[in-house]
């Protein structure tokens, strides 16, 4: 019979491969679906790799993609290095829109441009109180962070529905359920021209360094990891397990609050009900394609934004369902695991007694 055992030292090679070996996997896999399917297979990789790079434009609405997933990956991976469980992030973004969205709706015609600040300052504090929920109930009554995060998600989106479908509704949107268009004031500043691409990108670049400092070069970050890895150590070491799991979600939460402003103030420039994109469910794949380190967050981030903009041209030129955006990256994710886990174990055969 077949089992698993430890190696008695893990491949250093491999571990750092085994991202880009799981993509081969997962490029494997997909060829074979779209045989499956009926379709043809090169088609099918030159929409999902081709496609998205193949233009200037192509390239900006793929970084446009790429912000969110690297914002909330970013704070993600402090969180899974503090070993906080953090699974909730998409309703972060959720409240973190909204409370954007509250600001953005004062302004008026006259409103100076100053205002995207406060946008964006409301969109990391709602993030921030909605991840602080988490925190609290972790800290005082010792719940699951995995459950009570993830249940916060779906109470984030009926506030949003609530929102949209009541008191924030567009009285001259021909009952249709959203806000009305945010002023132009309140847009996010956009790189250059002819593009949709917002400085929301330099804002995620700088977190993703920032949070670099943060983790290997100080104290604080160190404790956060040390916590995460060891933490009978880190309680020797003085480090405070209560102050590592509020630091780790309240960060997690800002991020992504501060995505979801950068969503709503941006591209879409208004609340709807489709606010809710699944950005922070797919933030958790590319935190661990990118080994939870904020550079690799930054390619992983771009990889899965591939997957996302392939995931719609497979649709509208092959007729594939939107469920094979999901494929992409649930496969990905599974061929990293089996990756990590054959890296980490040998599979041996015994003979049954």
């Amino acid at each position: 019979m077949f089992e698993l055992r430890n190696r008695a030292e893990a491949s250093r090679f491999w571990a750092a491969a085994s991202p880009a070996l799981a993509l081969l996997i997962t490029v494997a896999i997909g060829m074979g679906i779209f045989v499956a399917l009926g379709k043809d297979p090169v088609q099918g990789l030159q929409v999902f790799f081709w496609e998205p790079i193949k233009s200037s434009y192509a390239i900006s609405e793929l970084l446009l993609k790429a912000t969110p997933l690297l914002l909330i990956a970013v704070g993600l991976a402090v969180c899974f290095r503090s070993n906080v469980w953090n699974i909730g992030a998409e309703g972060q973004y959720i409240v973190g829109a909204i409370a954007a969205g509250g600001v953005a709706l004062m302004a008026t015609p006259d409103t100076s441009g100053w205002i995207v600040v406060p946008i964006l300052l409301a969109a990391i504090a709602g993030g921030m109180a909605w991840g602080g929920i988490v925190a609290l109930l972790r800290d005082r009554f010792n719940a699951n962070e995995i459950l009570v995060s993830l249940m916060l998600v779906y109470v984030a989106v009926q506030l949003l529905q609530y929102m949209v479908y009541g008191p924030w509704k567009d009285p001259n949107g021909y009952n249709f359920p959203q806000t009305k268009t945010f002023e132009s004031a309140t847009q996010i500043p956009k790189l250059m021209s002819g593009s949709r691409v917002t400085i929301g990108l330099l804002l995620a670049l700088a977190g993703a360094g920032g949070m670099w400092v943060y983790l290997y070069r100080t104290r604080a970050g160190f404790a956060q990891q040390v916590g995460g890895m060891a933490p009978a150590a880190a309680r020797y070491a003085g480090f405070s397990a209560r102050k590592g799991l509020w630091t780790a979600l309240l960060i997690s939460g800002g991020f992504a609050g501060l995505a979801g402003g950068l969503e709503v103030a941006g591209p879409i420039g208004q609340l709807t009900p489709y606010v809710p994109a699944g950005y922070g469910f797919a933030a958790i794949i590319v935190a661990f394609v990118g080994r939870l380190h904020p550079v690799g967050a930054v390619l992983s981030a771009l990889l899965m934004s591939m997957f996302y903009i392939g995931g719609e041209l497979a649709q509208s030129r092959m007729g594939l369902p939107k469920s094979i955006t999901g494929v992409f990256q649930g496969l990905l994710l599974f061929s990293l695991l089996a990756c990590d886990m054959l890296i980490a174990k040998q599979i041996t055969w015994r003979r049954a007694q």
